[in-house]
């Protein structure tokens, strides 16, 4: 529960209001953190928020921010050589799709940054894969350096709500891309983040594909507190997403996700 030192190493502007920032311990580095896991950063003097990681490597830490409070308007001001206190890693982990299954990925706008390692972990596998991405507008575009390698690599899709002048991509809900989407229903995982609705409605449309209900997974966020179960801010029908999530299946979090709204 104690926050341990991390210091900025480096920061990289993604877009206008979202950062990636790579910290690094400052002695003892915390537990090895997996992919789909997350970690509570501690802005010192203005509080603390679960984010996930969208990198690991070796002991450094990279987190995608984007300013929507006061403790992430502080972490993404944070610069180069500044402290952050960071605890973890909590929740649970991506899972590794059976080999030879296609791997589709799903995200809405910031809900990329915790699928990055899946699309990196994937470049490097056999299979097909295809990520579909959707924003508001263009200029809310994450990872601008690593597109053009993704899609040397796989099939990328990017839709926005709100074309701005020069926009020539499609326009819409992320959902219409699964039309287009390079993989087998049959032998597919499929990975989800994002807005709930957005999630809601990609995970129906892979239901009526034939992709199995355990083969869907998303990152899933609620008000987490302590990171260990204990507070019960996260809780999810019978799921504490600190402790039984982030990363769970459809076939574990669609009742609790459809009674949420009634």
């Amino acid at each position: 529960m104690t926050p341990v030192p991390y210091r900025v190493a480096d920061r990289r502007q993604e877009s206008a209001d979202t950062v990636t920032l790579t910290l690094a311990p400052a002695a003892h580095a915390l537990p090895p953190f997996r992919p789909g896991q997350f970690a509570m950063l501690y802005a010192f003097g203005v509080g603390e928020a679960p984010l996930s990681v969208s990198g690991i490597s070796g002991n450094l830490l990279h987190h995608t921010v984007r300013a929507v409070g006061k403790v992430s308007e502080a972490l993404c001001r944070a610069e180069p050589g500044n402290w952050i206190g960071v605890r973890g890693p909590y929740g649970t982990a991506w899972p590794t799709p059976p080999a030879g299954d296609d791997v589709l990925v799903v995200a809405g706008g910031i809900g990329l940054a915790p699928l990055r390692p899946v699309i990196v972990e994937s470049l490097a596998r056999s299979g097909r894969l295809s990520v579909l991405v959707g924003y508001r507008e263009p200029g809310e575009q994450l990872f601008p350096a690593e597109l053009p390698l993704w899609r040397r690599r796989a099939q990328v899709l990017v839709t926005v709500d709100r074309p701005t002048p020069g926009w020539q991509g499609p326009v819409g809900l992320v959902t219409a891309l699964l039309d287009t989407a390079d993989c087998r229903t049959d032998r597919c995982t499929a990975f989800l983040c994002g807005p709930e609705p957005m999630m809601r409605a990609t995970v129906g449309e892979l239901l009526r594909r034939g992709v199995p209900a355990e083969r869907i997974v998303l990152s899933l966020e609620r008000n987490m507190h302590c990171g260990t179960g204990w507070c019960g801010h996260c809780q999810l029908g019978p799921l504490l997403l600190c402790r039984d999530g982030p990363v769970v299946d459809w076939a574990r979090a669609g009742e609790p996700l459809s009674v949420s709204e009634r």
